[in-house]
C-alpha cells in the first residue's frame, strides 16, 4: 500500500526529488514556528496543517519523526525584512503588560489553534529564549570569518558564503531593497545576527555579549536550535513562502558558514537537504493582515458556526504550493462534504477496526491515495480516494473502518472522532438553545404527523426568526442550522 517512491518539492532546487532520509529509517523535520505577539490568523495556520500531513505522510511511509517547531519570543523585528522594532516589545508596551506575559499568553493561543485543527504535538517546541547562550557561542564562532561589527550590531557579509540567495532566486535591486539600510553596511543583503541595545535604552529582553548588551537576530533562532536539537544536515525545513525570500536564505548562510563554505549544488550544505515552501492563504477583504486590527482567527471562524477540521479540510483541498483563496462559502462547502464524511462513518463506529489487507474492494483507491499522498503530497486526489473508500457497499464493516482510519491517519480529519454534534457549533451570537431546538422541532414533527400544517409552519415560522434554519428534505438528514 506504501509502494509509491515519496517525492517532494525542493525549492532549493526547483525541482520534484525522491525522498531519501539522512539517517536511514528517519526523518528529521524542523518548521518556522509563530511569534508569540499576537494571535495566528488563519493564513498562519495554513503553515502547520501542511507540516502535519508532511509529518504524517513519512510516517505513513515507515520512517520514525522527530519533527521541531520553534516558538519565537524575541529578535522578530516589525518589518520582515529585517527592520523596524521587535515585536514582542511593541506589544508588550501597548498591552502594558510584561514581554514574558505576552509570550506566554499568545503561545497558549497559537497551541490551543494546534490542538482544534488536530495538528500533532512535534516532537519538541524549541523556544528562542532557552537558545540564547547557544546562539552567542554560534556568533561567536563565525564572527571572525563572516561577520563585522556596527554601532547598531553584528552583520553578517553575504559575500563570504557561496550562493547567496539561491534559495529565493531573487538577487536583485528590487529584492536587496527590502532590507534594511543600515549606515555601514558592506552588500544590501547582509543582516544583523546580534542587535545591540541602543545606548540609553533598556530592553526587557536583553543579554550581555561578546558585542555588547542586546538581543539575537531573528535568522541566528532558527540556525541554532535546529542545529541543535536535529543536527545538520537534517532532512526537511518547512515554511511559508515568505520565508523563502529573506528569512531562509538568511539562516542558510550561517548554516553554511557554521558547517562549511561550500556552495548549494550540494542541498545539504543548506543545513537541510530539502526546503519546502506552502503557498499563501489569500483573502480578498484584506483582513488576512494583522495590522488591519480585525483579521480571520480561527475562533473567529468557530464563533461563526463552522467547525475548526471544516478549516483543515479546506486547507486540503487545495495543494500546499497552490495559492488557495479563503470565502465563507468555500468553507461553507467544506463543512458540507466534511459532514457527509462524518455520516458515512457513522455505521462504522460500533465496530473494531481490522487490519488493512488486499481487498479487492479497496485495492483501487488505497493505490490511488498512496500515489498522490507520495506525488508531493497532492490532498486534493488523496481526497477524492477517501471519498472512493468511503463509497464502497457490500464489505465487512471491520475492514473499511481499518481502510478509513489509515487513510485519516495522514489527512488528520478524526472522521471517528467527531459527531454530528460537535460539527452543529452555535454561532457566538445565537440566544436560543439546542435543548430548545430540539423541542420545537419534536413539536414540529407531531404536528405534520398529525397533518396540522399550520402549526408545523409556525413552529418552522417561530424557528426561522431565531436564526434557525429548518431544512427539510436535507440529503445529510442534519435537519436544522444556525444561520
Amino acid at each position: 500500500m506504501t509502494d509509491a517512491p515519496l517525492k517532494l518539492f525542493n525549492s532549493l532546487t526547483r525541482s520534484l526529488e525522491v525522498f531519501e532520509p539522512v539517517h536511514p529509517g528517519e526523518a528529521r523535520v524542523y518548521s518556522c514556528g509563530p511569534t508569540v505577539y499576537n494571535y495566528p490568523h488563519i493564513g498562519n495556520m495554513r503553515a502547520y496543517v501542511f507540516a502535519d500531513v508532511l509529518g504524517r505522510t513519512l510516517e505513513w511511509k515507515g520512517l520514525k519523526l522527530t519533527h521541531v517547531i520553534n516558538i519565537t519570543d524575541v529578535g522578530h523585528l516589525t518589518d520582515d525584512a529585517d527592520a523596524g522594532e521587535d515585536k514582542m516589545e511593541k506589544m508588550a508596551a501597548a498591552q502594558k503588560q510584561s514581554i514574558w506575559e505576552i509570550a506566554e499568553h499568545y503561545k497558549q493561543a497559537f497551541w490551543a489553534d494546534v490542538r482544534a485543527l488536530n495538528i500533532r504535538e512535534p516532537a519538541q517546541w524549541t523556544v528562542a529564549t532557552d537558545y540564547v547562550p547557544q546562539m552567542i557561542e554560534f556568533a561567536k564562532g563565525i564572527a571572525d570569518k563572516h561577520c563585522y561589527e556596527l554601532k547598531s550590531g553584528l552583520y553578517f557579509d553575504v559575500s563570504s558564503v557561496a550562493d547567496y540567495g539561491r534559495l529565493a532566486r531573487a538577487q536583485t535591486e528590487e529584492g536587496e531593497g527590502r532590507i534594511e539600510a543600515v549606515e555601514g553596511k558592506r552588500n544590501a543583503a547582509d543582516f544583523a545576527i546580534w542587535r545591540k541595545t541602543p545606548p540609553g535604552e533598556t530592553r526587557q529582553m536583553e543579554w550581555d555579549s561578546p558585542w555588547g548588551k542586546g538581543a539575537p537576530g531573528w535568522h541566528l533562532e532558527c540556525s541554532v536550535m535546529s542545529g541543535a536539537v536535529l543536527g545538520f544536515p537534517f532532512d526537511i525545513h518547512t515554511g511559508g513562502i515568505d520565508h523563502r525570500e529573506i528569512h531562509h536564505p538568511n539562516e542558510i548562510a550561517q548554516n553554511q558558514a557554521h558547517c562549511c563554505t561550500n556552495g548549494l549544488d550540494d542541498p545539504k550544505n543548506s543545513g537541510a537537504k530539502i526546503w519546502m515552501h506552502n503557498n499563501f492563504l489569500v483573502e480578498r477583504s484584506g483582513k488576512m493582515s494583522k495590522s488591519s486590527g480585525e483579521f480571520l482567527r480561527l475562533q473567529l471562524l468557530i464563533d461563526k458556526g463552522y467547525h475548526p477540521l471544516a478549516y483543515r479540510l479546506m486547507c486540503l483541498s487545495a495543494h500546499y504550493r497552490s495559492e488557495l483563496e479563503f470565502s465563507w462559502e468555500a468553507l461553507g462547502a467544506a463543512l458540507t462534504r466534511l459532514k457527509r464524511m462524518v455520516m458515512a462513518v457513522e455505521p462504522l463506529k460500533a465496530v473494531e477496526a481490522q487490519p488493512v489487507a488486499e481487498h479487492p474492494k479497496f485495492a483501487a483507491a488505497l493505490a490511488k491515495f498512496d500515489e498522490a499522498i507520495s506525488d508531493d503530497l497532492a490532498t486534493p486526489v488523496a481526497l477524492t480516494a477517501l471519498d472512493e473508500a468511503l463509497a464502497v457497499k457490500k464489505v465487512d464493516a471491520g475492514i473499511k473502518r481499518g481502510v478509513i482510519e489509515e487513510i485519516d491517519a495522514v489527512l488528520g480529519l478524526n472522521l471517528f472522532g467527531l459527531t454530528r454534534e460537535a460539527l452543529r457549533i452555535r454561532p457566538k451570537a445565537a440566544t436560543i438553545s439546542e435543548d430548545e431546538i430540539t423541542a420545537a422541532l419534536d413539536r414540529r414533527k407531531q404536528a405534520r404527523a398529525a397533518k396540522d400544517f399550520a402549526t408545523s409552519d409556525a413552529i418552522r415560522g417561530e424557528l426561522a426568526a431565531q436564526g434557525v434554519e429548518v431544512m427539510d428534505g436535507d440529503p445529510l438528514g442534519w435537519e436544522w442550522e444556525l444561520s
